[in-house]
């Protein structure tokens, strides 16, 4: 049996349609499914969301496996160092469970591929360069705030803490406020 470029060309066509991304969630059903999950992990950990707790924790590891001593009498490290021991860290496999769970959610959705998303004005590199810069700075003031936006904006707004509250009109307010000088990065 031949196959002509137009059998060829039909399965191709079949073959994208079938991995088509799928609708997004509703993000009023998925905000109510959070708030769910906010509730739970306070009901059973006693404390709200927030990640910053994992990597504080895996820092505290690595640093403790060249000094003990200094993981256990460190200022930054002491308060997750937990003799050594990073998997009492419950917000480890907060953030592990959060991994898996765009994974999951990525896959179903068809949506998973390695690609670098951004303006035809940016080459990759650029984007790359830009993105480990606003990450480094939202990490570093993650860990000198002592919480992430995660914690800040979720477990904080949720029992209508007034820093909290504040942070997240900031938020939106320096997006809005910058975003006309930043939308060349995406144009």
């Amino acid at each position: 049996m031949t196959h002509t470029l137009a059998d060829t060309r039909m399965a191709a066509v079949g073959a994208n349609a079938r991995a088509a991304p799928r609708a997004y969630w509703n993000p009023y059903f998925t905000g109510v499914l959070l708030g769910l999950v906010l509730l739970a992990t306070y009901a059973v950990t006693g404390r709200g969301l927030g990640a910053t707790g994992a990597f504080g924790a895996i820092a505290a590891w690595l640093a403790g496996l060249v000094s003990p001593e200094h993981a256990a009498t460190n200022i930054v490290h002491a308060k997750y160092w937990n003799d050594g021991l990073p998997l009492e860290s419950w917000t480890l496999f907060l953030l592990i469970g959060a991994f898996v769970g765009a994974l999951v959610s990525g896959v179903a959705g068809h949506r998973v591929k390695f690609s670098v998303e951004r303006g035809t004005r940016v080459t990759d590199g650029q984007r790359l360069a830009i993105a480990f810069v606003g990450g480094f700075v939202a990490a570093y003031g993650a860990k000198i705030a002592k919480g992430c936006t995660s914690g800040q904006v979720l477990t904080g707004g949720s029992i209508l803490n007034v820093g909290s509250l504040v942070f997240m009109l900031a938020v939106f307010a320096s997006a809005y406020a910058l975003a006309y000088f930043v939308r060349k990065e995406w144009l």
